[in-house]
């Protein structure tokens, strides 16, 4: 029963969050997501990767495990999955990218801090990093076919994660009053994703649930056991191991969809496996949680 009242207590406020966001869409109320996610995107996740980074309390040899077991468990789940879709006979376009990368920004971050603590953020956020650099270089090329290089480079959370590195490498800290500034505009980041999650969700119109909801799971199983498995190998420490299976195991993100519409993949299909995805997160991820707690 304890540890049942632990794991609600780690996932209530990241569902809770979406549901404001997806009860204030359906109340007719205004949100402009696109001015939302652009704030979320380029200022307050940058600062607070940054920050995190820079007063992250991690030893120089766990950072470079993490780093390599997280781009070992996105390359061994890229694997499993296109011979899923050539099995299974899938638009590779459509399906891969929604299939390898999952919602670590919006939902794998707030619950490894809410699981974890501050380390597990520290992370988490390195994770996360990792993803962003593969889904906007070899995510974009799987959806549209074209590299996208220059869009990494300018990408604001990829420079605050180098400079974040470069300060936790060093020792250094930022005067404190610019510390407590950064931090302020970074604490903005989980709740405001969090709620955009919610008001994504309940903007997208799917279709083809069932095959979505055969995929999402199948995309779940994949996740979690390649993750496990690299973990493993890795001798992860107990906090990054578990914060390794959440990130990669969290569901499609909304960005899935939106790279499918801006590059004329399936869209429709992709916002089915954000939805069904989404929703079975609710039941699989408490899950997922009571083991590695």
């Amino acid at each position: 029963m304890a540890l049942i009242l632990t794991v609600l207590e780690i996932v209530a406020p990241v569902f809770l969050l979406a549901t404001v966001g997806f009860t204030w869409v359906k109340l007719g109320f205004e949100y402009r997501i696109q001015f939302v996610t652009q704030l979320a995107m380029t200022l307050s996740v940058p600062c607070l990767i940054f920050v995190s980074l820079m007063q992250a309390e991690m030893d120089p040899s766990a950072l470079t495990a993490l780093t390599l077991a997280s781009f070992a468990a996105y390359v061994g789940v890229t694997l499993v999955v296109w011979l899923c879709c050539k099995i299974g006979r899938l638009n590779t376009r459509t399906y891969m990218a929604p299939l390898i990368f999952g919602n670590t920004g919006n939902l794998g971050l707030p619950l490894a801090l809410f699981a974890f603590g501050e380390a597990g953020l520290s992370n988490a956020i390195v994770v996360f990093a990792v993803m962003a650099i593969l889904s906007f270089t070899f995510g974009i090329w799987l959806v549209s076919g074209e590299g996208a290089l220059g869009k990494v480079v300018r990408e604001p959370l990829v420079a605050a994660t180098l400079l974040g590195a470069l300060f936790l490498w060093q020792g250094w800290e930022t005067p404190l009053f610019l510390t407590n500034t950064l931090s302020l505009i970074g604490q903005i980041a989980i709740p405001i994703m969090l709620i955009t999650l919610g008001v994504a969700v309940a903007r997208l119109s799917p279709r083809g649930l069932g095959k979505a909801a055969f995929l999402s799971l199948i995309k779940l199983i994949i996740c979690t056991a390649v993750a496990w498995v690299v973990a493993d190998y890795f001798a992860l420490s107990h906090i990054a191991f578990g914060v390794l299976v959440i990130q990669i195991a969290t569901p499609v993100a909304v960005t899935s969809y939106l790279l499918a519409e801006k590059y004329g993949a399936d869209s429709d299909a992709v916002a089915g496996l954000v939805v069904t995805s989404t929703l079975m997160a609710v039941g699989a991820l408490p899950l997922i949680l009571a083991v590695l707690l």
